[in-house]
């Protein structure tokens, strides 16, 4: 199957929306949604940014926690503690 948003399909889709919105109106709505598309592209960065920052300090909490191995005494294992 070939592109949706090819050929006469986007000529159709562009006629539809100069007629819905107006000639006046197209550039206010593309720099709203490039406004969107930048927000939305900031977020999904922050978000990355948070899950590294995330991951590395939870490695790093792993790394460094001590060993809760009891010791063994000379009578046996050690009982759990609650």
């Amino acid at each position: 199957m070939g592109n949706l948003f090819a050929g006469p399909h986007l000529w159709i889709l562009l006629i539809v929306i100069l007629l819905l919105f107006g000639a006046a109106k197209l550039p206010a709505l593309a720099k709203s949604m490039g406004q969107s598309a930048r927000i939305f592209k900031g977020e999904m960065k922050a978000m990355k940014d948070d899950d590294a920052a995330a991951g590395t300090t939870a490695a790093s909490t792993v790394d460094a926690a001590p060993n809760d191995k009891p010791a063994e005494s000379k009578s046996g294992p050690a009982a759990p503690t609650p």
